[in-house]
């Protein structure tokens, strides 16, 4: 061997030593799949996140947060899923999930879930409906325009705003059927999940929503098909079927699904548990304005004719089809009609004459003038229902024997003579706005002194949140100071009272009441006052406004009225008129060194007063007067309040 061979060899021996430089792990990537929005579901989530990390990492933990706070970890691998309940649809939420990358960093995907909104419907507006239209030989036919349809809400020939084929995204619950009896057919069902779920357009979506008695945990939105699949594959067949009960929930599960909504109802029309009626089911199905195809799939038993009816009728009243596959060869066919089908709809919308919100059910007849040609609609629409009235009423318990406590079922509440149910009961804690009301006529001079020692004492007992405004009257009306917490003020405003003039009585009482109902919350008047409404003379009235004027004020302003009646000219019967109407009481102490007692005793009722809150049985917006009567069931309890209140007025159309 030459010495250059030699050394050739060695080098090559030396460079064959060493080892190769080793690539650098490549950093995990972390998406959140599902859910990509809300659908009003207020119950348990599947949260799905899809990770890919380099081959020589092995499994990796991952750890799900919501709002910051930990939901769970899943450390065994893909599917990565934490089931999290979504308690309050109604609250914005942040979903984070995080993956550690080796290094001691953190790879991390995020997820906003907006707040659902509350809206109160107030009119029909426009409706939106879906149509398919198919010729003899079942072709769609996709050239039509307005001129092309009619359609008659309850009979009556309405113009069309809008007709168009559809282009909007779609979202697509799969309804599946995860029951005991589909055990021996659950791979063929999961096998019509996973192909209706394999051609989405951009834009649509998948929810995956696995039902027995009820739908239980739902995957999705998402347009993840890793997400879609894994979630049809964890569902496992077992316990009983409620297929009208899971019907019925569909409306309140996901009415807030964006954009076009289909349902397809995978089952095998066996109902053994359902306790909602097929009408009421149907009614609720309508509300959700979603197109619903049934794949019938027979279990055990075959699919039965009843079942087979039922599916078929559930299909055509909500604008579907049914499909009926023995084989799975089949499904591919099933597949591709159900999106044929769903992706050659027209979009058509119009204006009901009918704009009443009234929760009717609105039937839709649409047609062409061509007979050869066969429109596939849903049969209507249910109007909105006119939002819930839902008074909340303050009143006061006094007890024989000394306080006790109350509770929410230690009440009956009847609103012209209905019994209601009772949804909310607490403590009156919040502020409430007091006008202190002090009669400074002439007859008040003797009496004077004490009674600016007992409204200094009524002052300094009330608590620093409750705004004060104090009003005195003789021959008018004096408003010494608006609403405050500065009680320093009122103080020094009593002791500057002076006692001249008449008794100008209603008139204080309508300008304290026309005050206060510019303030929100809850209102009060503590009049002190020892004669009844005249001149100075004692020959006329000494207001401009009357006694009526006041009890329509009591009223309207929902303010609850503490009267003191100091001497034997006091106008009694109307003193206790007015506060029994108002849920107040009315007080009249024999001689003046009781006043100081009086306004202790209206501080201690101020401080036991009770809130409840129910939902109207009677929906109607009419602004009238409703009577409430609340009572206690135990003896020894006794309830003032208001007496009612005033429904609320439904809004006006506007002009055109």
């Amino acid at each position: 061997m030459t010495p250059v061979c030699r050394f050739a060899c060695a080098v090559a021996l030396l460079l064959a030593a060493v080892p190769a430089p080793v690539a650098a792990a490549a950093p995990p990537t972390v998406r959140i799949t599902s859910p990509l929005g809300r659908t009003g579901v207020p119950g348990v989530i599947r949260v799905v996140a899809q990770v890919t990390t380099d081959a020589d990492r092995g499994v990796v933990p991952v750890h799900f947060f919501v709002d910051g706070v930990s939901i769970g970890d899943d450390t065994d691998g893909p599917p990565y899923v934490v089931e999290w309940e979504d308690a309050n649809p109604y609250e914005p939420r942040e979903i984070r999930v995080d993956v550690e990358d080796g290094d001691g960093g953190v790879v991390s995907d995020r997820v906003s879930l907006p707040a659902l909104e509350l809206l109160e419907e107030t009119s029909v507006s426009s409706v939106l409906i879906e149509a398919t239209v198919v010729d003899e030989q079942g072709r769609y036919v996709s050239t039509l325009g307005k001129d092309d349809f009619h359609l008659r809400e309850d009979g009556v020939e309405h113009a069309l705003d809008l007709v168009q084929l559809q282009t909007l995204p779609t979202t697509f619950t799969l309804l599946i059927d995860a029951s005991q009896s589909l055990h021996r057919r659950i791979d063929m069902v999961k096998a019509a999940a996973r192909r209706l779920a394999t051609r989405l357009r951009p834009g649509d979506k998948v929810i995956v929503a696995p039902f027995r008695t009820t739908v239980e945990s739902t995957t999705g939105p998402t347009d993840d098909a890793a997400t879609i699949g894994d979630a049809i594959a964890a569902i496992r067949a077992r316990g009983g079927t409620a297929i009208l009960d899971a019907l019925a929930t569909l409306p309140e599960l996901f009415n807030h699904v964006e954009g076009r909504h289909v349902v397809v109802l995978l089952t095998d029309g066996y109902d053994e548990q359902s306790t909602t009626p097929y009408a009421e089911a149907m009614s609720a199905l309508q509300r959700l304005q979603a197109t619903v195809y049934v794949v019938g799939i027979g279990g055990v038993a075959g699919i039965s004719l009843k079942g087979e009816t039922l599916l078929r009728k559930v299909a055509s009243q909500m604008g579907g089809r049914a499909f009926f596959p023995i084989r799975e060869e089949q499904l591919p066919d099933v597949h591709a009609a159900v999106a044929a089908d769903a992706y050659n709809r027209y979009i058509i919308s119009y204006t009901p004459v009918k704009q009443e919100a009234d929760g009717t059910f609105r039937a839709i007849a649409l047609t062409t003038p061509k007979p050869e040609y066969r429109v596939r609609a849903r049969e209507g629409y249910f109007a909105p229902k006119p939002p819930p009235v839902k008074p909340t009423l303050e009143f006061s318990a006094t007890y024989a024997g000394g306080p006790r406590s109350l509770a929410a079922a230690d009440l009956v509440v009847v609103e012209d003579g209905v019994v209601q149910q009772v949804e909310s009961f607490e403590e009156a804690v919040s502020p409430i706005s007091i006008a202190m009301v002090v009669d400074t006529s002439g007859s008040m001079r003797r009496a004077l002194p004490a009674a600016q020692a007992a409204a200094r004492s009524f002052v300094t007992s009330l608590r620093p949140t409750d705004p004060l405004s104090l009003v005195r009257f003789a021959d008018r009306v004096v408003v010494e100071h608006e609403f405050s917490d500065k009680r320093a003020t009122t103080l020094e405003a009593i002791d500057r009272l002076q006692a001249v003039g008449g008794t100008a009585l209603w008139d204080a009482l309508h300008t304290s009441m026309q005050a206060l109902k510019q303030r929100t919350g809850r209102r009060a008047i503590v009049l002190l006052s020892d004669g009844r409404d005249e001149n100075n003379p004692g020959t006329a009235p000494g207001s401009e406004h009357t006694l009526a004027e006041v009890l329509a004020l009591v009223r309207d302003t929902d303010t609850v009225v503490y009267a003191i009646g100091l001497g034997a000219n006091v106008d009694r019967p109307a003193l206790e008129h007015i506060a029994a109407l108002s849920g107040g009481a009315a007080s009249f102490p024999a001689d003046v060194g009781e006043l100081e007692g009086e306004y202790g005793r209206v501080v201690e009722a101020l401080r036991q007063r009770y809130v409840v809150g129910y939902t109207s049985t009677n929906t109607k917006r009419d602004g009238g007067w409703r009577s409430v009567v609340i009572a206690a069931k135990a003896a020894g309890v006794s309830i003032r309040s208001g007496g009612g209140y005033f429904a609320p007025q439904r809004a006006l159309p506007l002009p055109q």
